[in-house]
């Protein structure tokens, strides 16, 4: 299995150590070429406005948006949630779409109000799946087709539909490689 971290901004190296630990090759990508050979990516964390002029800038969006359409899988977290939402909440921004969902940015606070909870995960098995959440977004509606993997106070916090998979929170973070285990059974499906 071949995995690809987009490295333009944010959290890669974290993703590639975890995607490692499953077993997967990683390779950061910053060029469009990069794609060609990947089974999956993950597109990481950071400043999403940051990340989606970088894409914008460097025309990596619609490279990105077939490699989708192909259906191998992608994974977001946290600002790589809002850019594979098909709707943001609040001012206009660079999306890729690609999946049902609205998303709501900095929906928990700022930078000081970042907190971690343990979340029911059914998909990773029984046992609570500690989360990081820093400036995290919250997704506020989803669409048909999408299914909940995770909720906080109610709220969806993880989500998949087909080949796209998305989190609030931050599972590089931590020590549990769970989440990553579970993209890339996802990536091995199209396969």
């Amino acid at each position: 299995m071949k995995a690809g971290v987009l490295s333009l901004q944010g959290a890669a190296r974290e993703h590639a150590v975890a995607l490692k630990k499953c077993g997967a090759e990683t390779v950061f990508v910053k060029h469009r070429e990069q794609l060609d050979n990947l089974d999956c990516l993950v597109i990481p964390g950071g400043e999403s406005t940051t990340i989606g002029k970088l894409l914008d800038r460097f025309g990596l969006g619609p490279a990105l948006q077939e490699f989708m359409r192909s259906g191998r899988a992608v994974y977001g977290t946290c600002a790589g949630m809002i850019l594979l939402a098909n709707k943001v909440d609040g001012p206009p921004q660079y999306t890729l779409g690609g999946m049902e969902i609205t998303v709501r940015r900095n929906a928990f606070g700022r930078q000081r109000e970042s907190f971690e909870a343990d979340l029911e995960i059914p998909v990773l098995g029984r046992e609570l799946f500690r989360s990081v959440f820093i400036r995290a977004p919250l997704i506020i509606r989803t669409g048909a087709g999408v299914e909940v993997l995770a909720t906080y106070r109610g709220r969806a916090v993880a989500t998949r539909q087909g080949n796209l998979l998305v989190s609030s929170f931050h599972p590089e973070l931590t020590d549990d490689i769970r989440m990553h285990a579970y993209f890339l059974r996802l990536a091995e499906k199209k396969q």
